[in-house]
């Protein structure tokens, strides 16, 4: 847990306390499991979806599902009608995933069968050491976390048979992005035996598996006066560990008051959702029923009926967080020519005529006012008119559920590359946000 003053130390170790969660979650099932351990690390009980729950006000609960988790505190006087207060985040980025049959290769090369997974940025990935990891399911039905050192490796043509590359690379989706692992005969090889052994389980036992790849190497703080963050998926891990540190502060024992989320006017919730680079659309993503079960679980523990379940909503906010783009030295002419974010000036609000971002401004207000309590100076980010808008899960969580829900995050460069660059103080500073925006 990090502190919340903005200092530079504090500003360094809050990094470096995502660069330790980005290692441990190098796949999304990971990152819903290391969120998940360090909140029980925090009194948060975890409970099981198939299990009955004795929720009740002054508990802190969690709940795991594939590679999402909800975590939530209900307050000592919190009644039907309480709303709640979601942060929404999400635990996945564009990469690669394992296909059938993965263990390919020719003229004496071991490769690796790889689908393309969300959109990423192509030619980050190459020349760089990469692990699996994942999830094997064994013919017992037991589930195991895996994560290989470094094994695979997207070689790049040398620029002595390609004197273009330099002009234009284009890689083929197909041909072009399948990983060397080693040397031999592709009919006497099984990289699943690779995880497996990784795994410590037999390989003829595993039944069916959920791999990445993801990159190897650790993040960095590095640039003057440390104001650059170097690492991979901080789409969307920045935002997860935001809100992480910003709960684990939320409930610390500190002062006079035992506990420090016991008497707040709404439930804080803390929700990280999977596959929202691929739209969401799954029983972990932010357009399944998690957030609604989970939200009616918490009503009926509280007595509520369908009416005051109704009201409490209404009283409800969503703060959707997800990175936005910086504005690029070398490509002004992609961005606004006014409205131009840039690293270390503060977190951001995202703004979309076409409700690509579900702010409005109501939301627009609130998020200033959280802001003003938390000491944080914000940005606004708008997309270029002749650049297509992304989108994120805050308007599937606003059609969904009807809450109020306004879209933020923090300004990177280098969005769905392999490593993303981020600012060390806008870090820090969103992480102040989640905490005012719990408290209020």
């Amino acid at each position: 847990m990090t502190s919340p003053q903005n200092t530079p130390a504090s500003i360094r170790a809050h990094a470096e306390d995502l660069v330790d969660l980005v290692a441990a979650s190098p796949s999304s099932l990971h990152a819903a499991e290391a969120v998940a351990t360090r909140l029980a690390a925090a009194g948060f009980t975890r409970l099981g979806e198939t299990e009955a729950w004795g929720l009740e006000p002054g508990g802190r609960y969690l709940v795991v599902r594939d590679g999402a988790v909800l975590a939530w505190v209900i307050p000592a006087d919190a009644t039907a009608t309480t709303g709640v207060h979601v942060l929404g985040a999400h635990s996945d980025s564009p990469g690669f995933r394992l296909k059938p049959e993965p263990t390919t290769g020719r003229y004496g090369w071991l490769q690796a069968g790889v689908e393309i997974y969300g959109g990423p940025l192509l030619n980050s990935w190459l020349d760089r050491e990469l692990r699996l990891a994942g999830r094997l399911v064994t013919s017992d039905g037991a589930t195991h976390l895996v994560a290989t050192p470094p094994l695979l490796r997207l070689p790049q043509l040398a620029i002595h048979l390609d004197r273009t590359a330099n002009d234009g690379l284009a890689l083929d989706k197909q041909t072009q992005t399948q990983p060397v692992w080693g040397l031999g005969d592709a009919a006497s090889a099984d990289l699943l035996a690779e995880v497996a052994a990784a795994a410590d389980v037999r390989v003829e036992d595993v039944r069916g598996y959920d791999l990445v790849l993801a990159d190897s190497a650790r993040g960095t703080v590095f640039g003057k006066d440390e104001a650059f963050l170097a690492v991979g998926r901080l789409d969307d891990l920045a935002s997860v560990h935001a809100g992480l540190t910003a709960l684990e502060r939320l409930v610390a024992v500190g002062g006079a008051e035992r506990d420090g989320a016991a008497h707040l006017a709404h439930i804080p919730l803390l929700a990280v959702f999977d596959h929202e680079e691929v739209g969401s659309a799954t029983r972990s993503g932010a357009a399944g029923p998690f957030l609604a079960d989970v939200l009616a679980r918490i009503g009926a523990a509280l007595g509520a009926t369908p009416e005051e379940q109704q009201r409490a909503l209404a009283d409800s906010w969503c703060v959707s967080s997800d990175v936005g783009h910086s504005v690029h030295p070398n490509y002004p002419g992609k961005h606004d020519p006014v409205v131009q974010p840039v690293l270390g000036s503060g977190p951001i609000l995202k703004i979309n005529a076409n409700q690509r971002y579900a702010t409005d401004g109501v939301g627009e207000a609130a998020w200033r006012g959280w802001c003003e309590r938390a000491g944080v100076v914000t940005q606004a980010f708008v997309s270029n008119n002749a650049v297509p808008c992304g989108s994120t899960i805050g308007p599937i969580t606003a059609t969904r559920l009807g809450i109020r829900t306004v879209d933020v995050g923090i300004p990177i460069l280098s969005m769905h590359s392999a490593r993303e660059l981020a600012g060390t103080s806008d870090l820090d500073a969103l992480s102040r946000v989640a905490e005012a925006f719990w408290r209020s």
